[in-house]
Protein backbone atom coordinates (compact mmCIF):
# COMPACT_ATOMS: atom_id res chain seq x y z
CA UNK A 1 0.00 0.00 0.00
CA UNK A 2 2.82 2.39 0.89
CA UNK A 3 4.70 1.56 -2.31
CA UNK A 4 1.54 2.01 -4.42
CA UNK A 5 0.82 5.40 -2.85
CA UNK A 6 4.43 6.56 -3.16
CA UNK A 7 4.55 5.56 -6.83
CA UNK A 8 1.23 7.30 -7.53
CA UNK A 9 2.40 10.52 -5.90
CA UNK A 10 5.64 10.56 -7.88
CA UNK A 11 4.05 9.59 -11.20
CA UNK A 12 0.72 11.45 -11.10
CA UNK A 13 0.96 14.35 -8.63
CA UNK A 14 4.52 15.68 -8.37
CA UNK A 15 4.73 16.59 -12.11
CA UNK A 16 1.92 19.13 -11.59
CA UNK A 17 3.37 20.86 -8.51
CA UNK A 18 4.96 23.77 -10.38
CA UNK A 19 1.77 24.51 -12.32
CA UNK A 20 -0.34 24.61 -9.16
CA UNK A 21 2.23 26.79 -7.44
CA UNK A 22 2.38 29.20 -10.38
CA UNK A 23 -1.35 29.49 -11.06
CA UNK A 24 -2.69 29.05 -7.52
CA UNK A 25 -5.24 26.49 -8.68
CA UNK A 26 -5.64 22.94 -9.86
CA UNK A 27 -7.54 22.99 -13.14
CA UNK A 28 -10.90 21.17 -12.72
CA UNK A 29 -10.34 18.94 -15.74
CA UNK A 30 -6.92 17.89 -14.40
CA UNK A 31 -8.41 17.26 -10.95
CA UNK A 32 -11.08 15.01 -12.48
CA UNK A 33 -8.49 13.10 -14.48
CA UNK A 34 -6.25 12.58 -11.45
CA UNK A 35 -9.25 11.58 -9.33
CA UNK A 36 -10.26 8.92 -11.86
CA UNK A 37 -6.73 7.53 -11.75
CA UNK A 38 -6.74 7.54 -7.95
CA UNK A 39 -10.03 5.61 -7.97
CA UNK A 40 -8.59 3.03 -10.38
CA UNK A 41 -5.50 2.72 -8.19
CA UNK A 42 -7.67 2.01 -5.14
CA UNK A 43 -6.45 5.07 -3.25
CA UNK A 44 -9.63 7.14 -3.29
CA UNK A 45 -11.67 7.11 -0.03
CA UNK A 46 -9.30 4.54 1.40
CA UNK A 47 -10.12 5.78 4.91
CA UNK A 48 -13.81 4.85 4.65
CA UNK A 49 -15.25 1.42 5.56
CA UNK A 50 -15.65 -1.18 2.86
CA UNK A 51 -19.39 -1.50 3.48
CA UNK A 52 -19.89 2.03 2.12
CA UNK A 53 -17.52 1.54 -0.81
CA UNK A 54 -14.30 2.72 0.81
CA UNK A 55 -10.91 1.09 1.04
CA UNK A 56 -11.40 -0.07 4.62
CA UNK A 57 -7.94 0.87 5.87
CA UNK A 58 -7.30 0.70 9.58
CA UNK A 59 -6.03 3.95 11.10
CA UNK A 60 -2.35 2.98 11.13
CA UNK A 61 -2.40 1.98 7.45
CA UNK A 62 -4.32 5.14 6.60
CA UNK A 63 -1.69 7.29 8.32
CA UNK A 64 1.12 5.51 6.48
CA UNK A 65 -0.72 6.39 3.28
CA UNK A 66 -1.07 10.00 4.47
CA UNK A 67 2.67 10.23 5.03
CA UNK A 68 3.26 9.34 1.39
CA UNK A 69 0.62 11.81 0.19
CA UNK A 70 2.28 14.46 2.36
CA UNK A 71 5.21 14.42 -0.04
CA UNK A 72 3.24 16.88 -2.18
CA UNK A 73 0.94 19.83 -1.42
CA UNK A 74 -2.64 19.71 -0.21
CA UNK A 75 -4.18 20.93 -3.48
CA UNK A 76 -2.96 17.88 -5.36
CA UNK A 77 -3.45 15.29 -2.63
CA UNK A 78 -6.87 16.50 -1.50
CA UNK A 79 -8.49 17.24 -4.86
CA UNK A 80 -7.09 14.12 -6.52
CA UNK A 81 -6.92 11.56 -3.71
CA UNK A 82 -9.78 12.59 -1.43
CA UNK A 83 -10.39 10.99 1.93
CA UNK A 84 -13.98 11.96 2.77
CA UNK A 85 -14.71 13.16 6.29
CA UNK A 86 -15.62 10.28 8.56
CA UNK A 87 -18.26 12.57 10.05
CA UNK A 88 -20.39 11.33 7.15
CA UNK A 89 -20.64 7.94 8.84
CA UNK A 90 -23.25 9.64 11.04
CA UNK A 91 -25.58 9.86 8.01
CA UNK A 92 -29.02 8.30 8.37
CA UNK A 93 -30.48 6.08 5.65
CA UNK A 94 -31.64 8.88 3.32
CA UNK A 95 -28.45 10.91 3.86
CA UNK A 96 -26.43 7.80 3.15
CA UNK A 97 -27.94 7.66 -0.35
CA UNK A 98 -27.82 11.40 -1.03
CA UNK A 99 -24.45 12.28 0.51
CA UNK A 100 -22.33 9.47 1.95
CA UNK A 101 -22.28 6.94 -0.88
CA UNK A 102 -21.87 9.48 -3.74
CA UNK A 103 -19.01 11.14 -1.83
CA UNK A 104 -17.19 7.86 -1.26
CA UNK A 105 -17.66 7.07 -4.96
CA UNK A 106 -16.11 10.40 -5.98
CA UNK A 107 -19.36 11.73 -7.43
CA UNK A 108 -19.84 14.47 -4.80
CA UNK A 109 -17.39 16.45 -2.68
CA UNK A 110 -17.85 17.80 0.82
CA UNK A 111 -16.24 20.61 2.78
CA UNK A 112 -16.54 21.32 6.48
CA UNK A 113 -17.45 24.61 8.17
CA UNK A 114 -16.70 25.22 11.82
CA UNK A 115 -14.44 28.27 11.97
CA UNK A 116 -15.84 31.79 12.14
CA UNK A 117 -14.22 35.24 12.25
CA UNK A 118 -14.75 35.30 16.03
CA UNK A 119 -14.82 31.57 16.80
CA UNK A 120 -11.78 29.47 16.00
CA UNK A 121 -10.54 27.30 18.84
CA UNK A 122 -13.61 28.22 20.95
CA UNK A 123 -16.22 26.32 18.97
CA UNK A 124 -18.94 26.86 21.57
CA UNK A 125 -18.57 30.57 20.92
CA UNK A 126 -19.75 30.28 17.33
CA UNK A 127 -22.40 32.80 16.26
CA UNK A 128 -23.81 31.10 13.19
CA UNK A 129 -27.27 30.06 14.31
CA UNK A 130 -29.93 27.68 13.06
CA UNK A 131 -33.47 28.39 14.26
CA UNK A 132 -36.50 26.14 13.83
CA UNK A 133 -39.25 27.55 11.63
CA UNK A 134 -42.00 25.01 11.25
CA UNK A 135 -40.52 21.86 9.71
CA UNK A 136 -37.39 23.70 8.54
CA UNK A 137 -34.26 25.27 9.97
CA UNK A 138 -33.23 28.81 9.04
CA UNK A 139 -29.48 29.45 9.18
CA UNK A 140 -27.82 32.85 9.59
CA UNK A 141 -24.14 33.64 10.07
CA UNK A 142 -20.69 33.58 8.49
CA UNK A 143 -17.99 30.91 8.29
CA UNK A 144 -14.48 31.53 7.00
CA UNK A 145 -11.25 29.63 6.27
CA UNK A 146 -13.41 26.91 4.70
CA UNK A 147 -10.99 24.76 2.75
CA UNK A 148 -11.84 23.69 -0.83
CA UNK A 149 -15.42 24.98 -0.63
CA UNK A 150 -14.85 26.35 -4.14
CA UNK A 151 -14.62 22.77 -5.43
CA UNK A 152 -17.28 21.19 -3.22
CA UNK A 153 -20.94 20.29 -3.69
CA UNK A 154 -22.10 20.56 -0.10
CA UNK A 155 -20.92 21.63 3.34
CA UNK A 156 -20.99 19.85 6.67
CA UNK A 157 -22.02 22.87 8.72
CA UNK A 158 -21.84 23.32 12.47
CA UNK A 159 -24.22 25.92 13.89
CA UNK A 160 -25.58 26.95 17.28
CA UNK A 161 -29.10 25.68 17.89
CA UNK A 162 -29.62 26.42 21.57
CA UNK A 163 -28.06 27.14 24.95
CA UNK A 164 -26.16 24.49 26.85
CA UNK A 165 -25.87 24.29 30.62
CA UNK A 166 -22.30 24.94 31.89
CA UNK A 167 -20.45 21.85 33.01
CA UNK A 168 -19.58 23.27 36.41
CA UNK A 169 -19.30 26.44 38.45
CA UNK A 170 -20.45 29.80 37.16
CA UNK A 171 -19.00 29.47 33.66
CA UNK A 172 -20.99 31.40 31.04
CA UNK A 173 -23.65 29.56 29.09
CA UNK A 174 -22.45 28.60 25.65
CA UNK A 175 -24.42 27.58 22.60
CA UNK A 176 -25.17 23.93 21.91
CA UNK A 177 -24.05 22.85 18.46
CA UNK A 178 -25.78 20.88 15.71
CA UNK A 179 -24.36 19.56 12.43
CA UNK A 180 -26.18 20.04 9.11
CA UNK A 181 -25.69 18.91 5.51
CA UNK A 182 -26.24 21.94 3.27
CA UNK A 183 -25.86 22.03 -0.51
CA UNK A 184 -23.64 24.92 -1.54
CA UNK A 185 -26.18 26.10 -4.13
CA UNK A 186 -28.94 26.39 -1.50
CA UNK A 187 -30.89 29.69 -1.57
CA UNK A 188 -29.59 32.07 1.06
CA UNK A 189 -26.05 30.68 0.98
CA UNK A 190 -23.29 32.65 -0.75
CA UNK A 191 -19.79 31.28 -1.29
CA UNK A 192 -17.15 33.98 -1.67
CA UNK A 193 -13.41 33.68 -2.33
CA UNK A 194 -11.45 33.66 0.90
CA UNK A 195 -7.98 34.88 1.69
CA UNK A 196 -4.73 34.38 -0.22
CA UNK A 197 -2.48 32.14 1.83
CA UNK A 198 1.27 31.68 1.52
CA UNK A 199 0.77 28.02 2.47
CA UNK A 200 -0.52 25.29 0.15
CA UNK A 201 -1.25 27.39 -2.91
CA UNK A 202 -4.11 25.99 -4.93
CA UNK A 203 -5.78 24.60 -1.81
CA UNK A 204 -8.11 27.53 -1.55
CA UNK A 205 -10.30 28.73 1.28
CA UNK A 206 -13.69 30.43 1.06
CA UNK A 207 -16.10 32.53 3.10
CA UNK A 208 -19.62 31.10 3.50
CA UNK A 209 -22.39 33.59 4.21
CA UNK A 210 -25.74 32.23 5.41
CA UNK A 211 -28.50 34.82 5.09
CA UNK A 212 -31.74 33.14 6.06
CA UNK A 213 -30.67 29.90 4.39
CA UNK A 214 -33.57 27.47 4.80
CA UNK A 215 -32.94 23.72 5.03
CA UNK A 216 -35.34 20.87 5.84
CA UNK A 217 -35.32 18.94 9.11
CA UNK A 218 -33.72 16.07 7.20
CA UNK A 219 -30.56 18.14 6.82
CA UNK A 220 -29.61 17.56 10.47
CA UNK A 221 -26.61 15.22 10.71
CA UNK A 222 -26.82 13.17 13.88
CA UNK A 223 -28.97 14.51 16.70
CA UNK A 224 -30.08 18.08 17.32
CA UNK A 225 -27.61 19.45 19.84
CA UNK A 226 -25.25 16.56 19.16
CA UNK A 227 -22.74 18.45 17.05
CA UNK A 228 -19.83 17.84 19.39
CA UNK A 229 -20.51 14.11 19.44
CA UNK A 230 -20.53 14.10 15.63
CA UNK A 231 -17.36 16.20 15.47
CA UNK A 232 -15.62 13.88 17.89
CA UNK A 233 -15.54 11.19 15.19
CA UNK A 234 -13.57 13.56 12.98
CA UNK A 235 -11.30 15.87 14.96
CA UNK A 236 -9.00 13.17 16.28
CA UNK A 237 -8.22 11.37 13.04
CA UNK A 238 -8.05 14.65 11.12
CA UNK A 239 -5.40 15.96 13.50
CA UNK A 240 -3.59 12.67 13.14
CA UNK A 241 -3.85 13.06 9.38
CA UNK A 242 -2.12 16.45 9.66
CA UNK A 243 0.65 14.83 11.71
CA UNK A 244 1.18 12.13 9.10
CA UNK A 245 1.32 14.54 6.16
CA UNK A 246 3.82 16.65 8.11
CA UNK A 247 6.02 13.56 8.32
CA UNK A 248 5.96 13.21 4.54
CA UNK A 249 6.98 16.80 3.93
CA UNK A 250 9.65 16.72 6.63
CA UNK A 251 11.12 13.57 5.11
CA UNK A 252 11.26 15.26 1.71
CA UNK A 253 13.01 18.31 3.18
CA UNK A 254 15.50 16.11 5.02
CA UNK A 255 16.27 14.11 1.87
CA UNK A 256 16.89 17.33 -0.05
CA UNK A 257 19.21 18.58 2.70
CA UNK A 258 21.17 15.32 2.85
CA UNK A 259 21.69 15.21 -0.92
CA UNK A 260 22.77 18.84 -0.99
CA UNK A 261 25.13 18.41 1.97
CA UNK A 262 26.72 15.37 0.34
CA UNK A 263 27.17 17.02 -3.05
CA UNK A 264 27.89 20.67 -2.28
CA UNK A 265 31.62 21.29 -1.85
CA UNK A 266 33.20 24.19 -0.01
CA UNK A 267 36.85 24.51 0.97
CA UNK A 268 37.63 21.29 -0.88
CA UNK A 269 35.14 18.94 0.77
CA UNK A 270 31.37 18.30 1.04
CA UNK A 271 29.65 20.76 3.36
CA UNK A 272 28.10 17.77 5.14
CA UNK A 273 31.52 16.99 6.59
CA UNK A 274 31.32 20.12 8.71
CA UNK A 275 29.79 19.60 12.14
CA UNK A 276 27.72 22.75 11.71
CA UNK A 277 25.85 20.91 8.96
CA UNK A 278 26.23 17.24 9.94
CA UNK A 279 24.87 17.82 13.44
CA UNK A 280 21.85 19.58 11.98
CA UNK A 281 21.17 16.53 9.83
CA UNK A 282 21.48 14.24 12.84
CA UNK A 283 19.06 16.32 14.90
CA UNK A 284 16.60 16.59 12.01
CA UNK A 285 16.60 12.84 11.47
CA UNK A 286 16.18 12.10 15.18
CA UNK A 287 13.28 14.53 15.58
CA UNK A 288 11.56 13.08 12.51
CA UNK A 289 11.92 9.54 13.82
CA UNK A 290 10.45 10.56 17.18
CA UNK A 291 7.52 12.34 15.52
CA UNK A 292 6.90 9.27 13.37
CA UNK A 293 6.64 6.93 16.33
CA UNK A 294 4.35 9.30 18.22
CA UNK A 295 2.07 9.29 15.17
CA UNK A 296 2.10 5.52 14.69
CA UNK A 297 1.45 4.95 18.41
CA UNK A 298 -1.55 7.30 18.36
CA UNK A 299 -2.94 5.51 15.30
CA UNK A 300 -2.45 2.15 17.02
CA UNK A 301 -4.36 3.39 20.07
CA UNK A 302 -7.27 4.46 17.85
CA UNK A 303 -7.34 1.04 16.20
CA UNK A 304 -7.21 -0.64 19.61
CA UNK A 305 -10.29 1.32 20.71
CA UNK A 306 -8.37 3.04 23.49
CA UNK A 307 -8.47 6.68 24.56
CA UNK A 308 -6.15 8.38 22.09
CA UNK A 309 -6.91 12.09 22.54
CA UNK A 310 -3.68 12.92 24.37
CA UNK A 311 -1.56 10.74 22.08
CA UNK A 312 -3.10 12.41 19.02
CA UNK A 313 -2.41 15.84 20.49
CA UNK A 314 1.22 14.87 21.11
CA UNK A 315 1.57 13.56 17.56
CA UNK A 316 0.02 16.62 15.93
CA UNK A 317 2.07 18.98 18.10
CA UNK A 318 5.42 17.27 17.65
CA UNK A 319 5.03 16.39 13.96
CA UNK A 320 3.96 19.90 12.92
CA UNK A 321 6.71 21.56 14.93
CA UNK A 322 9.27 19.03 13.69
CA UNK A 323 8.29 19.86 10.11
CA UNK A 324 8.82 23.55 10.83
CA UNK A 325 12.28 22.89 12.27
CA UNK A 326 13.36 20.44 9.58
CA UNK A 327 12.17 22.72 6.76
CA UNK A 328 13.94 25.72 8.29
CA UNK A 329 17.20 23.86 8.88
CA UNK A 330 17.11 22.31 5.41
CA UNK A 331 16.72 25.78 3.96
CA UNK A 332 19.62 27.02 6.10
CA UNK A 333 21.84 24.22 4.81
CA UNK A 334 21.03 25.24 1.22
CA UNK A 335 21.94 28.84 1.93
CA UNK A 336 20.57 31.49 -0.40
CA UNK A 337 19.38 28.96 -2.98
CA UNK A 338 16.99 27.52 -0.42
CA UNK A 339 14.84 30.64 -0.71
CA UNK A 340 14.62 30.58 -4.48
CA UNK A 341 11.41 29.25 -6.01
CA UNK A 342 13.41 27.15 -8.44
CA UNK A 343 13.70 24.70 -5.55
CA UNK A 344 10.79 22.94 -3.86
CA UNK A 345 12.32 23.64 -0.46
CA UNK A 346 10.98 27.17 -0.05
CA UNK A 347 7.52 25.78 -0.83
CA UNK A 348 7.84 23.18 1.93
CA UNK A 349 9.05 25.92 4.28
CA UNK A 350 5.99 28.09 3.53
CA UNK A 351 3.56 25.20 3.65
CA UNK A 352 4.91 24.12 7.03
CA UNK A 353 3.72 27.27 8.75
CA UNK A 354 -0.01 26.55 8.59
CA UNK A 355 0.32 23.07 10.09
CA UNK A 356 0.83 24.53 13.58
CA UNK A 357 -2.41 26.50 13.24
CA UNK A 358 -5.19 24.59 11.51
CA UNK A 359 -7.02 21.59 12.94
CA UNK A 360 -6.08 22.78 16.41
CA UNK A 361 -3.19 25.13 17.09
CA UNK A 362 -0.05 23.98 18.89
CA UNK A 363 -1.37 25.83 21.93
CA UNK A 364 -4.61 23.82 21.86
CA UNK A 365 -2.62 20.57 21.63
CA UNK A 366 -0.53 21.63 24.64
CA UNK A 367 -3.76 22.42 26.50
CA UNK A 368 -5.09 18.91 25.82
CA UNK A 369 -1.84 17.30 26.96
CA UNK A 370 -1.47 19.39 30.12
CA UNK A 371 -5.15 18.97 31.01
CA UNK A 372 -4.68 15.20 31.02
CA UNK A 373 -1.65 15.49 33.29
CA UNK A 374 -3.42 17.80 35.73
CA UNK A 375 -6.66 15.82 35.87
CA UNK A 376 -4.76 12.80 37.12
CA UNK A 377 -3.97 14.84 40.24
CA UNK A 378 -7.31 16.61 40.59
CA UNK A 379 -6.02 19.81 38.98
Amino acid sequence: MVETTRAFVQRELVPHEDEVERTGRLAPELARRLRDRAIRAGLFAANMPEDVGGGGLDTLSWMLMERELGHTGYALQMYAVARPSRILLACNDSQRESHLLPTVAGERTECLAMTEPEAGSDLRGMRTRAVRDGPDWVITGTKHFISHADESDYVILFAATGEATPAAGDAPRRAEITAFLVDLDAPGLTVRPGYRSVSHRGYNNSVLIFDGCRVPAGAVLGAVGGGFEVAGTWLGTTRLQVAATCLGRARRALELAVRYAAGRRQFGRPVGRNQGVSFKLADMSTALEAASWLTWRAAWLVDAGRDADTAIAMAKLHASETLATVADEALQIHGGMGLMDELVLERIWRDARVERIWDGTSEIQRHIISRTLLRAHGG
